[in-house]
């Protein structure tokens, strides 16, 4: 009877390791990551005069639910779902704040852009905030969605010149993970190009009433 139920265990097993239910390499795959990045976009580069403004930038705030590395994605509205086993570098509200710094150099329209916190003194103060970025498989092909809330202060003036909600879509170039990094760093692309814009006319407005 002892040696029936060793060789019944010993089957029990054997199917199970065939099975993949058991692994000797910790039970899950290597986790992936990711970056948000603007190379390899085309980008016009201008040089901003000495007499161009000084922009203090706030750290980019995440919308809840998303101050994480985790990356999101639905599957339906308004629920949110991460990837096992892919994730961001950082969180995307990190990630962002460098990138806007480099949106923002290389518009022409600032002589220099700070990051808070600084002692600098500057004439705008740029926030971002409720920036959300996550993969939407709702459809197909599957889209990355990135939103985020601006607000430009005249801090010479004391007063808000602007408030903006932006929003970018980008279709996926293939279903998983890695096809809403591809997307994701499109999309981004998209906004900033939107915010760039934006700030633009709000300077030229903000400029015109100190006169």
């Amino acid at each position: 009877m002892v040696g029936c139920r060793v060789v019944l265990a010993s089957c029990v097993l054997l199917v199970l390791l065939t099975s993949g239910c058991i692994s000797f390499r910790g039970g899950s795959e290597a986790t992936r990551t990711y970056q948000l990045s603007l190379e390899g976009t085309e980008r016009e580069v201008h040089v901003a005069d000495g007499n161009s403004p000084v922009i203090l930038l706030n750290p980019p705030q995440a919308e809840p639910g998303f101050e994480t590395p985790r990356m999101v994605y639905l599957k339906r509205p308004y629920e949110l779902e991460y990837f096992a086993a892919n994730q961001w570098a950082d969180t995307p509200a990190n990630m962002f704040a460098p990138l806007v710094v480099q949106s923002l150099r290389q518009s022409g329209l600032w002589r220099d852009v700070v990051l808070l916190p600084s002692v600098m003194p500057g004439d705008y103060r740029f926030d971002i905030y409720g920036l959300a970025l996550q993969q939407e498989f709702v459809q197909q092909p599957s889209r990355v969605r990135v939103t985020a809330h601006a607000q430009l202060v005249d801090l010479k003036r004391s007063t808000i010149v602007g408030m903006q909600r932006f929003e970018a879509i980008e279709t996926a170039p293939s279903e998983n993970a890695y096809g809403g990094v591809v997307a994701a760093n499109r999309a981004v692309a998209v906004l900033l190009d939107e915010i760039t814009g934006w700030l633009r006319e709000c300077v030229r407005q903000s400029s015109a009433c100190r006169r």
